[in-house]
This record gives structure tokens, C-alpha cells and sequence, in this order.
């Protein structure tokens, strides 16, 4: 009793009307979170919703897809797609299957597809069932009534659309709850723990017994001047120094371990390490980026004195470092590691010190998303299968026929003229077999 109050109870969440309620309000709060900016400080939406900034902050809209009323309105449409899949998509399915004799026509459907009648008292019903299998039918015989369908994976493309959508709403709520991104930008030859937390779900966790170490960075450059790519080459350490992984990422080519996921983001140029003197004293320089004429460059100085300057200037990292006076005139171009003089002092620039931008992602939810997304590709192929059906009974000595299908209308209408075709083969085949007997007897 309990159980089918439950069961009735579920019944009602696979309610056409009740499922679109449920998805317009899904679809409402992926638009409003669209139209306001996410994740945003406090003073950005002061500044730019004055009135209402306030509402947006209680309710939760400067990030929508994170709080828990959205997630609840998720599971509720799962709930509900999962409910019509087993209440009504799987029973029709298994509907299909079964056999459907018919034996007068008055009991046909009137919206159903019907070629009509064929009053010939020579049908023989074994050819229509060779002919129909030809047609890659599957065929049912009972009582002079024949009964045939194809395409019967058409009927579970909507099964599979409801379950993808189900497993990439369901990614969605993993991601929330299990997710953490973090954000960093690092020294070359730097090692790093993760940090700088953008996003974390309710559950996610660091792993704190895990070191990345940037091992070098580097850019590669078009023939114009412009940044082809950038790549970083990272290693992943235990706490007692064991290496883990290696590898080279660039932009759209990230380092995978374990769920951990390292994506190549940004980069910069921060400062110059420079050799001064007999004794090779090591200073470091900052470096500042600018724009002359157009053309983005760093730019850093030297002090000579109070009032003079020698500025160094940096236009792309496969470039000479241009050495310039207060005046803006060009006094020398050096290579990296090549020895410079100024005031009879001896300069060596001896690397350039960069950073470089890592994104480094957990989200345990990503594959059902993927899974979800596949699934749904497939059952769009799938639907585009007719599901056929034919209906063929004895009456008054001729066999009616009756045919329906749920699209591809033409389609059919090709595999009956089809069959019709091979059943006339078969007939002739069979009236010369039979002469042949009769002419032999004679």
C-alpha cells in the first residue's frame, strides 16, 4: 500500500506540464545568470547595480549556479526525467515489442498510416513473410495474421536523450559540490603548493601532499613579432621529493594526473637578473610593461647617478635587450649573458626572469558531463530511425494490409512498393514452379 502511494506520489513529478514548469525555471535562472556578471566582488555590483545590489547578494544571483535552491531545481527535473523514463518511456518501449495481431480493420487507428486493401485469392502467406523478412522486418505469424515492425531503436532514442540529460545535470551538481580551481602565476624554476583558491565546491579538498615545480618557460614566435604559443614545462612532486609526472603544456594541451588537471592560461615578463662588477655581485631589476609607438614592451632602468638613467628595454624574449639614455637614443643592443660596460663598470644580463599562468582544476563531475553529451549525440542519430509497423489478416479469401509509421513517411511507402516487388517475384516464382509440376504430372 505504502509503495504504490510512493509510486503514484513519483508518478506526478512525470507530468508533461509539471516537467516544463520545471525546466522554464531552469532555463530563467541560466539567462538571469547570464545577464548578471558571476562572481564578482562586493563593490563591483555596488557600483554597478545601485539599487539592487543588495538583492542580488541575499538571493544568491552573483552566483547562480552555486547555491543551493538552483541545485535543488536540477535534481527536482532529474527526478522527474528519471520518473517518466521508468513510468513511461521503458513500459512503451517494451509495448513495441509485443505482438499486435490485428483481424478487422475497423479497429484501427484512423490517424494511423493505411495503404488498403489487396483482394487477390492467390496470396500465399509465405511470401509475404520471405518478402517482409527481406525487408529486414521481424515478423510475427498467428491464426492467418501476419504482424511485422522495423526500427525499433528509434523508440529508445527518447530514453537515451532522458538519460543524458540526467547525467549532465547530474555532472553539474558533482562539479559544484567536489570542484576546486585555483588560479597562479609563478617564477620560473619556482616550486609551488596550491594556493590561490578562485572556486571550491562544499566537499572538494587540496591535496596538500602534492608539489609543482615550474621547470622552465618559453615562447615561440611568429616571423611578424606576434606569440605563436607559450609553453611551460612542469613536474609534479611527493612531499619527499619523488617525482610524480613531467611534461610540457601549452595552451589547449594541459597536464592531466590523477583527476588533477594544469592548463597553460597567461604569462609574464617580470624582471632581469644582472652580474655586476669583477666580482659578479647578482641584483635583480623589475621590469615594468609599457607601450612606445604602438608595440607592447618591459622596460627597466639603471642608475648611474641623481640624475641620470640607463634604461633597458625588452620588446620579445627572442630579441636583443635595447639599451637606451634618458633622451630615448639607442646606445647598444646586448644578447642575453653578453657582457655590457657602463661608466667602466661590467654588465652581464644574466637571465630573464618570467612567470607563467596556470589554471590547475579538479572536477570529478567533468566525465558525466562528456558521457552526458555523448549519449545525447547518439540518440539524435537514433531518433532519426522510423519505427514501421505492418498489419496483414485473412478476410473473405483476400489478405488486408495496414501499415503505419511514426516519420519518414516516403521512406515507407519505398520499402511497401519494395515489397510489394519481391512478393510479386516470389508469386511468379512460385505459379512457373507450379506449371512446371503440373506439365510433369500431364
Amino acid at each position: 500500500m505504502n509503495k504504490n502511494f510512493v509510486w503514484k506520489s513519483l508518478k506526478k513529478l512525470a507530468n508533461l506540464n509539471f516537467s516544463l514548469v520545471v525546466l522554464s525555471v531552469i532555463a530563467f535562472f541560466c539567462v538571469l545568470g547570464s545577464i548578471i556578471e558571476q562572481d564578482k566582488s562586493l563593490f563591483y555590483y555596488k557600483l554597478n547595480y545601485p539599487i539592487s545590489y543588495l538583492l542580488i547578494i541575499f538571493l544568491g544571483l552573483d552566483h547562480v549556479f552555486r547555491t543551493w535552491w538552483f541545485i535543488l531545481v536540477l535534481i527536482i527535473f532529474i527526478f522527474s526525467l528519471l520518473v517518466c523514463t521508468f513510468s513511461t518511456q521503458l513500459p512503451s518501449l517494451k509495448n513495441a515489442r509485443r505482438w499486435k495481431f490485428l483481424y478487422n480493420k475497423n479497429i484501427f487507428n484512423k490517424n494511423q498510416y493505411i495503404f488498403g486493401n489487396n483482394n487477390n485469392s492467390q496470396y500465399c502467406v509465405i511470401n509475404v513473410i520471405y518478402s517482409l523478412i527481406r525487408l529486414n522486418f521481424f515478423v510475427f505469424y498467428r491464426n492467418s495474421a501476419i504482424y511485422a515492425y522495423k526500427g525499433l531503436y528509434g523508440r529508445i532514442a527518447p530514453i537515451f536523450v532522458h538519460f543524458s540529460i540526467a547525467a549532465i545535470l547530474l555532472g553539474s551538481v558533482f562539479s559544484f559540490l567536489f570542484s576546486f580551481v585555483v588560479q597562479e602565476i609563478i617564477p620560473k624554476g619556482e616550486m609551488f603548493h596550491l594556493k590561490n583558491v578562485i572556486h571550491s565546491g562544499f566537499y572538494s579538498y587540496l591535496p596538500s601532499d602534492i608539489i609543482f615545480n615550474v621547470n622552465d618557460f618559453s615562447i615561440d614566435y611568429n616571423f611578424n613579432g606576434s606569440i605563436k604559443q607559450f609553453f611551460s614545462s612542469l613536474s609534479i612532486y611527493l612531499n619527499n621529493h619523488q617525482v610524480l609526472y613531467n611534461k610540457i603544456i601549452s595552451v589547449n594541451k594541459p597536464l592531466r594526473f590523477s583527476q588533477i588537471t594544469l592548463y597553460q592560461t597567461d604569462w609574464q615578463i617580470d624582471g632581469l637578473r644582472i652580474n655586476l662588477g669583477i666580482n659578479s655581485h647578482s641584483i635583480q631589476k623589475k621590469f615594468v610593461k609599457t607601450n612606445i609607438n604602438g608595440k607592447s614592451c618591459w622596460l627597466s632602468n639603471i642608475s648611474i647617478n641623481n640624475e641620470k638613467n640607463i634604461f633597458i628595454v625588452l620588446f620579445s624574449l627572442d630579441n636583443k635587450l635595447v639599451l637606451c639614455n634618458t633622451n630615448g637614443v639607442i646606445l647598444q643592443e646586448v644578447n642575453l649573458k653578453e657582457k655590457f660596460y657602463i661608466n667602466h663598470t661590467c654588465f652581464i644580463v644574466q637571465d630573464i626572469i618570467t612567470s607563467t599562468g596556470l589554471q590547475v582544476k579538479i572536477d570529478p563531475g567533468i566525465f558525466l558531463v562528456y558521457f552526458g553529451f555523448f549519449v545525447m549525440m547518439l540518440s539524435t542519430f537514433i531518433s532519426y530511425m522510423s519505427y514501421s509497423q505492418i498489419w496483414i489478416y485473412s478476410s473473405l479469401g483476400s489478405l488486408n494490409f495496414l501499415g503505419s509509421t511514426n516519420r519518414a513517411s516516403l521512406f515507407f511507402e519505398q520499402d511497401i512498393f519494395y515489397l510489394d516487388q519481391i512478393y510479386s517475384h516470389y508469386l511468379s516464382y512460385f505459379f512457373k514452379q507450379a506449371d512446371k509440376i503440373n506439365q510433369t504430372l500431364a
